[in-house]
């Protein structure tokens, strides 16, 4: 890791970062945002799920055994968890650990 790339990678990536973070309080910090913005905004967390969901189920063989169960089980707790709390974050973080623990016990 004494490499300077990796420094200068790392510092790229940090400032990539922060500019996206910073750059709507930036460019909307006196006017409303458009609606597009608006839009994917409101839209985004609920499109990140079914892509997870999407891409979570893409390599499943449900023809042989475990026929995707633990899969399931955890969009099924994912569901669980965002009905219960209605936060996305908690529903993505908890459907994960729980699908991880499966995978990871048998």
């Amino acid at each position: 890791m004494t490499d300077p790339w990796i420094w200068e990678a790392v510092a790229v990536m940090a400032l990539a970062n922060l500019l996206t973070r910073v750059a709507p309080f930036l460019f909307f910090y006196r006017r409303r945002p458009p609606q597009a913005v608006v839009f994917v905004e409101e839209n985004f967390p609920p499109i990140i799920l079914t892509i997870l969901i999407f891409y979570t189920l893409a390599s499943v063989d449900f023809t042989a055994a475990p026929y995707g169960l633990k899969e399931l089980g955890g969009i099924a707790v994912t569901m669980l968890l965002h009905r219960l709390f209605g936060n996305y974050l908690i529903s993505i973080f908890g459907g994960t650990a729980v699908y991880m623990v499966m995978v990871h016990l048998g």
